[in-house]
């Protein structure tokens, strides 16, 4: 028994000498990301900036376009934005993906759309300094200066696997009072990244070191995700550890000779003790679902079959052979329209219009009129979507646990969330929900019973994504800022303890070292095993510890 117990604190001693300083680090570090987060370029901050559609030179129409770009099948997405080198353009995607890493789970790597000019349709072949710079310029507005500072195929803030289609990336510097780095696709010319001076100076103490970013783009890039999973590993246990050695050692009926219910008189172990008791929940379930953050071998992934999306449809997207123009578009558009983006939705060749702060303006694509679905059209259609029964549709038109929004800077912050949405509920092995935007037509996300899960064990114990307290904030901020004192108390305590632990193991010679006399109650450094408290053999301020 004796021995057991000096194993339990013995693993605990050094696994916490090793890792208290990531959970000070993870603490720190979580705190800063609830007010500011990794960078990212939304798709309301996109829409914000591209120049308006109504004065731009749009000289060729869609079709002719196409044919211009020797683009003859069908397209997966068609849009038309100033969105490349300060000119209209057209931005086809055609319609084949490959599946991405992971096979059986189909999901798709995106490729990088072709970008051809409305003006005279050239198709992009290169984008060098200059077509970035003038897409910066077309971002940034009148008045602000650029400076291209050369390309780059990941850095600090670009490590997001969806700028992979983009690589390499020009990096543009813009003179504004906000130090903006902007980042331009190398393949389409699109701004697809900005970075604030602000976000750039807090990720390096927020998502940056949180997400252990030191170890990508280098030489343990490969290794990045096993780091990860095993540093969460190793740190639930010596959690775990902490807490069975904590209860064993308090004293829940009388106290020590000390007087206290802790055995240890002095203040860091004192402190490490109870910080521990009081938050060692807290710092294991956040280490858990941080581990959950990351699908470890890819536990949330179902193998589902993909949607039927054409099936949805009606097959992939082609312009019908009577298109509106697009002027007759932009009318029926409003004043402010940014972006035109041609879609087949549930058997329609429809046209959406997106403007800053404003809903889509859905538009016939031969007609330029507005549409407007009917939900027993739609209800019919999703049926499509995969060989299983449907058990119930149901209209969702308030968030929920399922489908809420979240902060634009926060992980799962600045995607839309559109409401009211159809939840159609089917009967597959993998109980999966889809949701689809009544106003578009479009299929929004799948959350198929593994997904929901880690909704729980991520979202819900991560970021405590629970709608009530999200609604009351600043309670919200309070709790979670509190919870991470708390921890980082403990973290902080370990991490002197551990200090002076390994200060005193290189101070004294081996050959110096004593043991333990056999007849003495068994001390474990800071720890005693026979139910007292340690008297000499007690680390505390500046006294040395017998071995």
């Amino acid at each position: 028994m004796v021995h057991a117990k000096r194993w339990l604190f013995l693993i605990h001693r050094w696994l916490g000498v090793l890792l208290c300083a990531f959970f000070a680090m993870w603490f720190i570090s979580g705190v800063v990301m609830m007010y500011v987060g990794y960078p990212k370029l939304t798709p309301a901050e996109r829409l914000e900036r591209l120049p308006t559609l109504r004065t731009a030179p749009v000289v060729l129409e869609p079709g002719q376009a196409l044919v211009a770009a020797g683009l003859q099948g069908p397209l997966q997405d068609l849009r038309l934005a100033v969105a490349s080198g300060g000119r209209p353009v057209y931005l086809a995607t055609p319609a084949h993906e490959l599946p991405a890493a992971g096979g059986k789970n189909h999901r798709m790597q995106r490729a990088a759309a072709i970008v051809i000019d409305a003006e005279n349709g050239a198709v992009l072949t290169n984008v060098d300094a200059a077509h970035a710079l003038a897409s910066a310029t077309a971002y940034a507005g009148p008045g602000i200066a650029v400076t291209h500072e050369g390309e780059t195929d990941e850095d600090a803030f670009t490590h997001s696997r969806a700028l992979d289609p983009h690589r390499p990336l020009h990096r543009v510097r813009l003179e504004d009072s906000a130090g903006t780095v902007l980042y331009v696709s190398g393949k389409t010319g699109e701004v697809v990244r900005d970075a604030t001076r602000t976000e750039r100076v807090w990720n390096y103490v927020g998502a940056w070191i949180h997400w252990l970013y030191p170890f990508r783009g280098n030489v343990f890039n490969a290794y990045w995700t096993d780091i990860v999973n095993w540093l969460s590993i190793l740190g639930i246990v010596v959690t775990v550890l902490g807490s069975v050695i904590g209860v064993m050692r308090w004293r829940f009926a009388g106290t020590y000779r000390n007087g206290t219910r802790s055995p240890y008189p002095g203040s860091m172990m004192r402190w490490h003790h109870i910080a521990g008791l009081l938050f060692a929940v807290i710092t294991f379930t956040w280490i858990f679902s941080g581990l959950m953050s990351m699908n470890p071998w890819r536990i949330f992934d179902s193998g589902a079959a993909p949607l039927q999306l054409e099936a949805m449809h009606g097959g992939p997207l082609s312009l019908p052979e009577q298109t509106a123009n697009v002027q007759a578009l932009l009318a029926a558009s409003p004043a402010e329209v940014r972006e035109l983006r041609w879609t087949r939705t549930a058997g329609h060749s429809l046209v959406q219009a997106h403007a800053p702060g404003r809903q889509t303006v859905l538009l016939n694509a031969a007609s330029a009129t507005p549409h407007v679905w009917a939900e027993e059209e739609l209800e019919t259609s999703v049926a499509a979507l995969m060989s299983a029964p449907i058990l119930r549709v149901e209209t969702i038109r308030a968030y929920d646990m399922y489908y809420y929004t979240r902060e634009p800077h926060t992980m799962g912050g600045g995607a839309e969330k559109p409401l009211p949405v159809l939840r159609v509920v089917f009967d597959d092995p993998q109980a999966s929900w889809v949701h689809v935007d009544l106003h578009t037509g479009m299929v929004l996300n799948r959350l198929d019973r593994h997904r929901r899960l880690h909704r729980w064990l991520f979202g819900m114990l991560h970021s405590w994504d629970w709608m009530p307290l999200l609604s009351m904030r600043p309670l919200w901020d309070t709790v979670l800022i509190v919870l991470s004192l708390g921890g980082l108390a403990m973290s902080l305590t370990g991490i002197v303890i551990g200090w002076r632990r390994v200060a005193l193991k290189m101070r004294r010679p081996r050959k110096n070292r004593q043991t333990t006399p056999p007849q003495q109650p068994v001390t474990h450094g800071t720890h005693a095993l026979d139910g007292e408290a340690p008297t000499a053999s007690i680390c505390s301020g500046s006294r040395n510890c017998s071995a």
